[in-house]
């Protein structure tokens, strides 16, 4: 380390005790104690607690050993994980005056620009525009009815690229997932290889689900070092948003530029964008907030299904007799001569409950963060304003008390049976709470759905026999803010000549 690094280290760790000391001598006494958690240490609290790795499961032994409601203090900042959905309901749905707020993230919000997203967007009137946009396109399972052919043709499309190269399955889920919310943010059809805008996109989800953890980076603790320059010993994070920020910005302008060409040329089919800018005149705020309005919507959608499909692949290679169930359902009710369509839905139950498991056993964001706009005390703690709430959406769907062996994969646990109830719909938890619900919720559940139907109807899912060894793929998942299975190897074949015959046909 270099003299200059070393003094400067030394003076923020002076500058640190000296505003410890006065915040102990002029801080007011809280009017009742914090949520319990791990003891923390002088001056930098529990920075020492804080999860690196998988941060969901550390955050439900704390629920076990602290509660519902557990608390840190990292170097001034105050963390709340709230570990069940009892906990969330109640701050986040009944008291979301308080708790809509979304906290400063230096680094990917303020650095990497995604600051601009809905997801990352203070509580506010911007945030309040940006929503309504949302809610008016794609707000109810009705309003997507005019979308329905353009996702069945996509998933169709998807059922061809996966029976010519199954081996590509993963970048092909990740295709059709892109072109899905192309179409309907856009009005935008991909190109079958190297489509430029899949591929920038791929390159910001990358981005984002790695580096998006907040306290991944020291600057989001104290943000001051968001201030130093790129040649600062130790500020390699500044080079690095920077590349980020680039990425967020060309994913924002490049389909907007598309959209807005087709609109003034009179040829923009139907899409989320073309109906906002279609007969108008934008002032440069709104023409701000149909930019980042869609392409919220399009990150939203183009990474997240992507984790829920591919997890669906690996749950029918995993567990054949769910396979069979689901397939015997489908035979039943469509017949060999047609792939399934959303005018199904309502009469393939185990389909649907199907999907729910997927979305329960895999979390596609397991924690999400929020921020306090002023102080609470709730059920006798002291909640700070401008505290960090971390929701653990894991925890919620793997309660025991809720989902009964959550580990074991069953989709029957959601159909009513010998008087029992279904349990809990994991929609109702995944998707978000309060004003913060996820406004793509029914596009997503949507896309998941008919991606499930059609491949079960025409494929057979497997393991891989190699050397004539059955490969029984690990069920492991990265870190990051999108949680994806690690890739594993699969086995897809055509169910039949006639579903072979199916996925030919034109899915135009």
């Amino acid at each position: 380390m270099s003299t200059l690094a070393v003094l400067s280290l030394q003076y923020f760790c002076l500058v640190s005790v000296g505003v410890y000391l006065l915040y102990q001598v002029f801080v007011k006494k809280n009017p009742a104690p914090y949520p319990p958690g791990p003891r923390g240490l002088p001056l930098v609290g529990n920075l020492h607690d804080i999860p690196r790795d998988k941060s969901w499961l550390t955050f439900t032994e704390w629920g076990k050993k602290y509660g519902d409601i557990s608390h840190i203090n990292v170097l001034g900042m105050h963390i709340v994980v709230l570990n069940s959905v009892k906990s969330a309901v109640e701050m986040l749905d009944k008291k979301s005056s308080i708790y809509s707020d979304r906290p400063v993230v230096p680094m990917t919000g303020e650095l990497m620009g995604y600051g601009q997203t809905l997801a990352y967007l203070r509580y506010g009137e911007r945030f309040r525009l940006f929503r309504r946009n949302c809610h008016r396109i794609f707000g109810n399972r009705a309003a997507l009815v005019d979308y329905h052919p353009i996702e069945e043709m996509e998933a169709h499309r998807f059922l061809k690229r996966v029976l010519a190269k199954p081996d590509q399955l993963q970048a092909y889920v990740r295709l059709t997932a892109a072109a899905v919310v192309l179409r309907l943010c856009y009005g935008y059809e991909v190109k079958e290889d190297d489509d430029p805008l899949v591929d920038i996109a791929k390159r910001t989800l990358d981005q984002l689900s790695r580096y998006s953890i907040t306290g991944e980076f020291m600057v989001d603790f104290l943000p001051f070092l968001a201030k130093i320059p790129e040649w600062f010993p130790g500020a390699g994070f500044k080079r690095l948003a920077r590349e980020c920020r680039k990425n967020t910005e060309e994913m924002a302008a490049a389909p907007y530029k598309f959209v807005k060409d087709q609109v003034a040329a009179g040829i923009a089919p139907q899409s989320f964008a073309s109906d906002l800018l279609k007969d108008r005149t934008l002032t440069p705020e709104e023409d701000y907030i149909v930019k980042w309005s869609a392409v919220s919507l399009f990150s939203g959608g183009a990474d997240t299904t992507v984790s829920a499909i591919y997890s669906f692949f690996l749950a029918m290679t995993l567990f054949p007799d769910v396979q069979k169930k689901a397939q015997a359902e489908i035979d039943a009710v469509v017949g060999p001569d047609r792939l399934p369509s959303f005018a199904d839905r309502a009469s393939l139950p185990y389909i649907e409950a199907l999907t729910k498991e997927i979305l329960r056993w895999n979390i596609v964001i397991s924690s999400v963060d929020r921020s306090t706009m002023q102080d609470d005390i709730h059920d006798g703690y002291y909640i700070p304003k401008g505290s960090l709430i971390i929701i653990n959406v894991w925890s919620m769907l793997n309660d025991p008390q809720t989902h009964a062996n959550p580990s074991e994969f069953n989709p029957e646990r959601f159909l009513a049976k010998d008087g029992k109830e279904p349990e809990r719909d994991p929609r109702t938890v995944c998707f978000g709470f309060g004003r913060r619900l996820c406004p793509g919720l029914h596009l997503a559940d949507a896309s998941l759905w008919i991606s499930i139907a059609m491949s079960l109807a025409v494929f057979n899912i497997s393991k891989v026999v190699e050397n004539g060894v059955e490969i029984t793929p690990e069920v492991d998942y990265t870190s990051g803010m999108i949680s994806h299975p690690k890739p594993f190897k699969c086995s897809i074949e055509a169910r039949s000549e006639k579903a072979f015959a199916l996925i030919q046909q034109d899915a135009d």
